[in-house]
This record gives C-alpha cells, structure tokens and sequence, in this order.
C-alpha cells in the first residue's frame, strides 16, 4: 500500500467520520505526519492510530473532504468506478439515452463521493466543473472514464474550472476542452429545446437542477399571466409558454441573460407576442410591477454563500417575496426558491412565511420542493441539500 501522509484527530473527533460525513475541519486535526500540498491525498487516523478515512487536503476551514472509507490507492481504476457507479444511477433514474431529455448531471460533489467535482451532461458533450486542487489534479482521469464509459456518445469535454479554481484555491488556469471541440450546443429537455453557452454562461451553462420543478411549472401555467424572476437562459419561461400561459414576462439584470432566453423561445417556435423580456434587476422590477399576475416565479442566484452572509441573504429573500405575495392576484400561484447551501429549508420557509405575514395574505404551502434525483443527496451530509423550494396559493 502507498505511503500517504496522515491527518491524526483529536481525541472523540473521530465521531464525526464514523457517522461518515465527508468534511474535516481543521479544528478536529491532532497532527499531520508529512508534509501535504494542497490537493494531495491523505489517509485520516483515530487519535489511537486507527484508520479512518481517505481523501484530499487542503488549506482553510475545511482540511480534507473524503473520498473513500477503506484504505485504497485512488488510480485511474478507483476514479473510474466512481465515475461508473454515477452514470449507473443515472441510468436506473431514466435519464441515460432518453429522446426527449439529453442534459442531466453525471457527477454531484459529495453526493457521488466525488467532493469537489461537477460534471453535467449537455447531448454529446461533457462539462467538467473542479471545485478543489484534488479534484483538479485528476481532471485527466475523469476525462478518460468519461470517454471509456460512454464510448462514441461523448463527443467532446469541457472544462470549465477556471473561475472555481480561482475562487477556492486561488490558482488560475483555463477553461479548455480537455477532449474534441465544441460542437451543437442545442439540448432538450422534457421535450424543450435549450442553446447552451457552457463556455462563457454561468455555472456549467445551465440550471440543470430546476427540470422537475420547471415541469410543475407548466401544470400551473395553462391560460395564467406569468411573471418569472431572474429568469436566466428562459427555461421557465419556455415551459410556461408553451403549457399555454397567455402571457409570459421575463425578468433579468443581464441583457446577456435576455438575448438567451429570447433565443431560447425562438428554439422553440413559440408565439413572441406572449412573450415579453425586462432587462432590468427583479430586487427594482418586483415594487413597481403590475397587481395581475396569476403565476410568480422567483428563482433567484444564492443570496448567501457562506454562513456569514446569511443574515443578509434572510433580508433579501424576505423582500422579494414580500413584493411578489404583496402583488400576486388573488388565487395566484407563487414558485419560489432558495439555492443557498447556508440557508436551511426551515430557515428559508420561516423567512418566506414571515414575508406573507408581513404582507397580510391568506397563505397555503401546496408543494415543497428540491432538487431532482441526478443530484443526490449523501444520506450522511445534510450540506448536499442546497435547493428549497416552495409553492404557495394566495389569496
């Protein structure tokens, strides 16, 4: 067996890793024998030198996040049956060679085991996001299990690790394709036609997570006037259309955003005239906005990354959703989210809750929701579960 340098814990913090959560702070570290970079492998031991764990250091709060519970030797091999172990769930959930959805997340972070990696399928093309040195350091083993596993149905693989990387470790680097060049970028999705921009658009490109709930979407929107809230590439504005809302506004900071969604319905051969885009911050758009919307959808990016951005994050959700209930027409339907890992779904339905009280509406939670089953969920690290969503009847 390799020789890795070790991570020995304080007495009782092993618990923690017995409980077979994936992080190690840096707080619960006794000793480190050797001398480990950032990114490398290390094997993490009780204080009575019992091993524990295997995973990756690195510098910050979180010292190391845990890829394997048994002593292993992480080679091409081990990361290609990691790697195969994702796309069989994948496959067993239906999204593997379905006609009428091609764009699905192959790889979630902790919830495939693999902390620190995305990556999202897009038709023929894989998009690799890296969120730690360890996971960056493999990208070369991630791409050839891709390409062996899905054979001549992966076309071409994109990295786009480079803001990421910036971000967590501080190193730069390039968004590059690792495998083939870019080819067609249209996907579909529950029969809906997307243009990606993988290469400059935000994320991996696009909001892959939302696909259940855009469906929900459409089962309300049918003869409704519908209001959707930084609206991004369009996706819920595309769904609501053609489930025959009458109306559709979109509502977005970036004219980039705008151009897309505005493509996006064209994809899609949809009626322009139902159709109407506002360049313009929803946080300005939502005080001064019309009382006649049937349907609302606020599905804005995370107001809080981390715990210290917390409280600010509770007064912005409390705003807009404020205005939204303040406004909607009675017996209107609101579909609002939270993708802040650091806002919890009680601290986020209790925020939402505080805002219909604050706006004096009768009020009924009628769904909540998540994220869908190619994001799973480690049984094990609550933190995986970063999407809340509710949907509200007001009257």
């Amino acid at each position: 067996m390799k020789e890795f340098s070790k991570i020995i814990l304080k007495h009782s913090k092993d618990e923690v890793v017995r409980r077979f959560h994936p992080w190690i702070f840096s707080g619960a570290i006794k000793a480190i024998t050797g001398n480990p970079q950032d990114g490398d492998v290390v094997e993490i031991y009780s204080d009575n030198q019992q091993y524990l764990a295997t995973g990756h250091y690195q510098t910050g709060s979180i010292a190391v996040k845990i890829f394997s519970y048994c002593q292993v030797v992480p080679d091409y091999s081990f990361w290609k049956s990691k790697i195969q172990a994702a796309y069989d769930l994948r496959k067993k959930i239906g999204l593997v060679d379905r006609d009428q959805t091609n764009v699905y997340r192959l790889i979630f972070t902790e919830g495939d085991g693999m902390p620190g990696l995305i990556v999202d399928i897009y038709g023929q093309t894989a998009v690799l996001q890296s969120h730690s040195m360890g996971m960056h350091n493999i990208k070369n083993h991630i791409c050839n299990a891709i390409m062996e596993i899905y054979g001549d149905k992966i076309q071409a693989i994109f990295d786009k690790s480079a803001d990421t990387m910036q971000k967590m470790t501080g190193i730069n680097t390039s968004d590059q394709y690792l495998f083939g060049n870019k080819i067609n970028d249209d996907v579909v999705e529950n029969g809906h036609k997307f243009s990606i921009d993988w290469e400059t658009g935000q994320k991996t490109g696009f909001f892959i997570d939302q696909r259940q709930n855009r469906q929900l979407v459409a089962q309300y929107s049918g003869d409704k006037k519908v209001l959707n809230c930084f609206s991004y590439t369009g996706a819920f504005s595309v769904y609501a259309l053609k489930a025959g809302a009458t109306m559709v506004h979109s509502v977005d900071s970036s004219k980039k955003a705008i151009e897309l969604a505005e493509k996006n319905i064209f994809l899609n051969n949809l009626d322009n005239a139902r159709h109407q885009s506002f360049n313009i911050d929803a946080k300005k758009f939502l005080p001064e906005m019309p009382d006649d919307y049937d349907l609302i959808i606020l599905d804005p990016p995370a107001f809080a990354k981390h715990l210290h951005q917390r409280h600010q994050a509770i007064k912005g959700y409390k705003q807009i959703n404020y205005q939204a209930i303040k406004k909607i027409k009675s017996g209107g339907i609101l579909f609002t989210f939270s993708c802040s890992q650091a806002i919890d779904r009680n601290l986020f339905t209790s925020t939402v809750i505080s805002a219909a009280i604050e706006a004096g509406r009768d009020v009924k939670i009628l769904h909540q929701l998540s994220q869908p089953p190619d994001h799973p969920i480690n049984a094990f690290h609550n933190e995986g579960e970063y999407l809340k969503g509710l949907v509200l009847y007001i009257r």
